[in-house]
């Protein structure tokens, strides 16, 4: 065996070893934020959570109004901010599974080039 053809081998194995496996949802994240535009990504991360931390504490203030006026003065825009961040996390969603079809692809490459 050459030391080309052992050195793309081990390269292989290695590569298989690290992509055995799904990767975690932190994993993906770091991915998504690592990619070509993953400015995007970081805006739209933080923009959620902060629409999500504002959306619980009008949830709580809802939760603590006397009269319904007050319940609906914090109510609506808790359910609105909440659902907003519902929607900003939902919009990441194809890119991490793009990401995900982009390593099964390459998984499959590396064993039909092993194959071969």
């Amino acid at each position: 065996m050459s030391d080309i053809t052992k050195a793309l081998k081990d390269e292989e194995e290695a590569l298989l070893r690290r992509i055995a496996e799904d990767p975690s949802h932190m994993d993906q994240i770091a991915a998504l934020i690592s990619a070509r535009s993953g400015w995007v990504a970081m805006v739209l991360l933080i923009t959620q959570t902060l629409l999500f931390l504002a959306g619980a504490w009008a949830a709580w203030k809802f939760f603590e109004a006397a009269d319904p006026l007050t319940a609906l003065r914090w109510g609506l825009p808790a359910s609105v901010l909440i659902l907003a961040s519902l929607m900003l996390k939902m919009s990441l969603w194809p890119a991490m599974h793009a990401q995900r079809q982009l390593q099964v692809l390459k998984r499959i490459e590396l064993q039909l080039a092993r194959n071969s």
